[in-house]
């Protein structure tokens, strides 16, 4: 059921302001849409294509949500096709000694040989219902809407033997229920090399071309036998073209659309300057560590794909906040809804002061914003013993996998953090008894030698007794706890100055465009299903350079002369002459993602599976509040890469028998 649009008839609104509200979203492939809220008249007038509903059911009974992303089911037989990043933690836990799977891939030579992923589920939205009006009547407070919820999810749980949830629209101002079956038996099938699927690691995450085969084959299995799934997506054979029209079935992570030119000037400004100017120097140490040796890069790998990862998307939002273009859009977009609100006879002027509101707490909290980052959130980045020893202090879960402490590399994070420490003062840091006089790096180095917490039997006691943590004499818990008082009163100006107000006002002006917009303008990002679209389309990079909708195997071995990041597995340099090298691995659309579409499956107008989508570029990131298609991109491996993959190099003959798919059949455009 969808949400019925609010009249403008009941609106006191200006012409001028109306006119310029009824062109949002302007662009033609914006938009993370509900199931139940997709703008087909926009997508015909716009793009030319009647979206018809089977069209949307077969996509949504195709599709599966997963832990941390998306997928796809391909074959009738419960065939799921997502990312390497999805499978990530089932490869981990199925290695071992004798079998790294998880840096040299898996393929099954049989269903039989298939491996069970515990914890790995993947569910299919069978049903959407609007459950507002019961949510809204059980009063307005928090608890009440809540106890609400849970009574409706467990009455559908119950009448359906399904799993349900409410998910909250356009902050509270809409309640959907979702039905979902779930398939908690998932299995691998295959997966290709680390090297191949993250090829050119972080340094090609920041850039386009990119040549990935970033995909993961898994099965799902009910009562121990693979899955009926008539519902499945049917591999294209002709692959896309330039300029042609894509559709996305994904779960986007949260997104922040709501937000206000002040707050994007605090960021642009402030905030990730801040963030970026602490994680630099962390990265280049570890990158100087990890060139050393092969061993120090196995330590190191884990914590710095982590830390360039943060940088990476920090760095892409700075840029993109730092095009005047954001920001003066949001600018005149937010002039436009708040002249509305002025201009509404229900609402009015007081209802307009949300924006100054907000402008005003962020002048207030701008000057405090360093010593919270650096006391508080995040704190000393990269630092598993720091962050250790603050749970402790806490009372909090100690998040701990009981593997090693690398100690070179938590010096290289404590020293960094002390030197964080030290720029804040002595009057805000009680740093000069910590340090005994040393440096940052010589106290660092002599804190993690002593330190308790390398020791696993030490943390799990330390970890159930505070009193004795504290009196242990361990440098770094008592760094934590010395660094603590300040960190707790940080956080509370935090939550009274910004987190409250962030909450309110995005409610309000969430719930101003809902009022204004109805379903002609989305949610932001919640983690569940929707539906994006856009055209395949090259663009031109910052620095001008123009780059192509595709990249081929041709350029994979071009990159920097096999060495490096950007070094193939060793398979694919013997199987190199067997391949056709035209053929297209990699594509980018204007589609609009989120975090959580990594997996989700691009199809084209007949519904074919033509992509699976595993990243977005650099330029991308600032999308998170504010979409452009004039360089974002979403980044899919393509379908014809796949199968010359799966052909040319693992001979994986009974897998394409079963997608139907073939190098015959795969050409090139």
């Amino acid at each position: 059921m969808i949400l019925k649009i609010v009249s403008l008839k009941s609106l006191v609104i200006i012409p001028s302001v109306l006119a310029c509200l009824s062109a949002w979203p302007a662009s033609a492939a914006e938009g993370l849409w509900p199931y139940n809220q997709f703008p087909k008249d926009s997508v015909k007038q716009k793009l030319g294509f009647e979206v018809e509903p089977a069209f949307l059911d077969h996509l949504r009974l195709s599709s599966v949500k997963m832990p941390g992303g998306s997928g796809a089911f391909v074959s009738a037989s419960g065939l799921l096709i997502t990312t390497r990043q999805i499978a990530a933690d089932c490869l981990s836990g199925l290695s071992s000694a004798a079998h790294d799977y998880y840096r040299d891939g898996f393929q099954a030579a049989g269903e039989s040989a298939e491996l069970a992923c515990p914890g790995l589920d993947a569910s299919v939205l069978l049903k959407i219902e609007d459950v507002s009006e019961a949510v809204k009547a059980a009063g307005t407070t928090l608890a009440a809407r809540n106890a609400a919820i849970a009574r409706l999810e467990k009455e559908c749980a119950t009448r359906s033997g399904n799993v349900c949830s409410v998910v909250r629209l356009f902050s509270g101002g809409r309640y959907d229920l979702y039905e979902y079956r779930r398939y908690s038996d998932v299995r691998l099938v295959f997966a290709p090399e680390y090297a191949i699927a993250f090829f050119g690691r972080e340094r090609d995450s920041i850039s386009y071309l990119r040549y990935g085969l970033n995909i993961a084959f898994l099965r799902a299995y009910q009562n121990g036998k693979p899955a009926a799934t008539p519902d499945y997506l049917k591999w294209s054979a002709e692959g896309v073209k330039d300029s042609d029209l894509v559709f996305l079935a994904g779960n986007p992570g949260p997104t922040a659309r709501l937000s206000t030119a002040a707050q994007l000037t605090f960021l642009r400004d402030t905030a990730l300057p801040l963030r970026l100017e602490r994680l630099q120097p962390r990265v280049q140490q570890l990158n100087a560590y990890a060139a050393q040796g092969e061993a120090n890069l196995r330590a190191a790998q884990a914590t710095l794909s982590a830390l360039l990862t943060l940088f990476k998307t920090d760095a892409g939002k700075l840029i993109g906040l730092r095009d005047d273009r954001l920001v003066t859009r949001k600018t005149a977009f937010e002039g436009k809804i708040r002249r509305a609100v002025e201009g509404n006879a229900k609402l009015g002027v007081e209802a307009g002061k949300v924006w100054d509101e907000i402008a005003a707490a962020y002048r207030k909290w701008k000057p405090l914003d360093k010593s919270y980052e650096i006391l508080e959130d995040p704190g000393a980045p990269g630092s598993r013993l720091f962050r250790m020893a603050r749970a402790i202090v806490r009372n909090e879960p100690v998040e701990d996998g009981g593997d090693a402490i690398n100690e070179p590399i938590e010096t290289i994070m404590l020293a960094a953090y002390l030197s964080d420490l030290a720029g804040l003062g002595e009057k805000e840091v009680p740093l000069k008894g910590i340090l005994g006089g040393a440096t940052p790096q010589i106290a660092a180095d002599r804190m993690v030698k002593a330190s308790l917490l390398k020791d696993p039997a030490q943390r799990r006691k330390l970890a159930g007794n505070r009193d004795a943590a504290l009196k242990s004499g361990d440098a770094i818990i008592a760094l934590a706890a010395a660094l603590d008082p300040a960190a707790l009163r940080l956080r509370k100006q935090h939550d009274e100055i910004i987190a409250s107000l962030e909450v309110t006002s995005q409610e309000k002006i969430a719930q101003f465009r809902l009022k204004f917009f109805g379903a002609a303008d989305y949610p932001d990002g919640t983690s569940t299903p929707r539906v994006e679209f856009g055209t395949v389309k090259g663009y031109s990079d910052r620095a001008a350079v123009a780059q192509p909708f595709a990249s081929t195997f041709s350029g994979l071995y071009y990159r920097k002369d096999n060495e490096g990041v950007w070094q193939a597995p060793q398979r694919w340099i013997d199987a190199r002459a067997t391949l056709d090298q035209v053929t297209p691995l990699d594509f980018v659309s204007t589609a609009d993602i989120g975090g959580g579409d990594y997996g989700s499956p691009a199809v084209n107008q007949k519904g074919e599976l033509v992509g699976v989508t595993f990243d977005g570029n650099l330029e991308s990131l600032p999308v998170t509040y504010l979409y452009s298609d004039e360089q974002a991109r979403a980044v899919h491996v393509d379908v014809r890469g796949i199968v010359e993959a799966l052909a040319k190099i693992y001979q994986a003959a009974p897998l394409l028998k079963e997608l139907g798919a073939s190098p015959a059949h795969n050409g090139s455009n």
